[in-house]
């Protein structure tokens, strides 16, 4: 029997998050997004409240909450500002490496850095000759006695310049493609350059830059997994991490669909609120059932990675119909508020922005088709040297 209904834990960690946003983050959310600014104060209040790190082992000081828990959480705080969710969640997508294929020593000290005080870290996959061709990364790992040299640039990293730490994957074969990628954890030190700082479209409360580790020495202990095998520790990553990148799509595509269900009631003309003309009551329609939709595939993504089974087909199907669907959702919003859709003064123009990227990184919709259409027409193929932007 399939049972969505929460558990009064589970309820509460939801309310949590709920009053959370609505209380820390949407009363400063447009401040964020028009000036760019780094929420650090909310980050700060997360990490005291137990909104962040939510996925990290009991055993290494975390909650150890489940998958399906941590979809409930992403909903509700990017509902409040996606790109302070994003801020926030990213210390999930660099732990993902570390707990798949690091040793307990390096669990212990890096997942710890993220318990005991309030910092970041960052999972450093993309360059700017290679998105969702991983193969085509550049950035090297040259082996020299009891240690790596890495050296490469990074590019789209989210936390970039706050961040303590690393997951970063490089060439430690150059010419066995995707077959010769290897992943490391990477301590910030002297030789991390942070070069650029990306004036961005929407999401503008995270943190993008690129990152130039120039020769940047780590202890061969900080590999992650087997040397040559860090391409299925990135597909692992984000076949673990892609229900939570759907989740934030949900809370965006919430959000609008709240404001434009709100404003439809009120807003009269031709003597009616327009909700009562068909055509914007259908578009209303359209998008709770889209809304719906995203959310259940979504939750059913993260029931089965909880039950331990393999989801990469789940995984895409929730984070590109819930990608999709957000940015339809909130182009629709704007529709319906109309002129004053378009103007700063309401929030709906925010959530269109926002909700642009949940189509691109973690993989755009369109490599989410090609994991879909190789699941679905060739399900014991476990690999592909075409990757995800993230």
């Amino acid at each position: 029997m399939v049972d969505f209904t929460l558990t009064d834990e589970q309820k509460n960690l939801r309310d949590l998050a709920r009053e959370f946003a609505e209380n820390e983050i949407r009363p400063v959310a447009a401040e964020h997004d028009r000036d760019g600014s780094w929420p650090a104060e909310i980050v700060r209040k997360a990490w005291e409240v137990g909104l962040m790190n939510i996925h990290v082992p009991e055993e290494y000081g975390g909650a150890g909450l489940r998958h399906f828990d941590g979809v409930l959480v992403e909903e509700e705080m990017a509902r409040g500002c996606s790109g302070i969710q994003t801020s926030l969640g990213a210390n999930g997508l660099a732990s993902t490496p570390l707990l798949l294929g690091g040793s307990d020593a390096v669990k212990r000290r890096y997942l710890g850095m993220l318990i005991e005080e309030p910092k970041l870290a960052s999972f450093c996959l993309t360059e700017p000759g290679a998105g969702s061709d991983v193969a085509g990364m550049r950035t090297r790992a040259v082996r020299k006695g009891d240690s790596y040299v890495i050296t490469g640039q990074k590019c789209f990293i989210t936390n970039a310049s706050h961040a303590d730490w690393y997951a970063v994957f490089a060439k430690t074969d150059p010419e066995a493609g995707h077959r010769g990628i290897s992943a490391f954890v990477v301590p910030r030190d002297e030789t991390v350059i942070i070069d650029k700082k990306e004036d961005k479209l929407g999401q503008r409360a995270s943190d993008t830059a690129t990152v130039s580790f120039n020769e940047t020495v780590v202890p061969a202990a900080n590999l992650l997994g087997e040397e040559n095998h860090g391409f299925k520790l990135a597909m692992a990553t984000l076949d673990l991490t892609r229900p939570a990148v759907a989740a934030m799509a949900v809370g965006i595509a919430r959000a609008a669909f709240e404001a434009a269900k709100a404003y439809s009631i009120e807003r009269v003309q031709f003597g009616v609120p327009i909700a009562m003309h068909q055509a914007v009551s259908f578009m209303i329609a359209d998008m709770a059932t889209k809304l719906h939709a995203a959310r259940l595939m979504t939750w059913n993504a993260a029931v089965l990675l909880d039950q331990g089974r393999r989801a990469s087909l789940e995984s895409s199907h929730a984070k590109r119909f819930a990608a999709d669907s957000a940015m339809e959702i909130t182009t629709d919003a704007v529709q319906v508020f109309g002129g004053y859709g378009y103007m700063k003064d309401y929030p709906v123009e925010k959530y269109m922005r926002d909700a642009k990227i949940m189509q691109i990184y973690e993989g755009t919709s369109q490599i989410q088709r090609l994991v879909i259409a190789r699941e679905t027409l060739m399900p014991r193929q476990v690999e592909t040297p075409a990757a995800a932007t993230a």
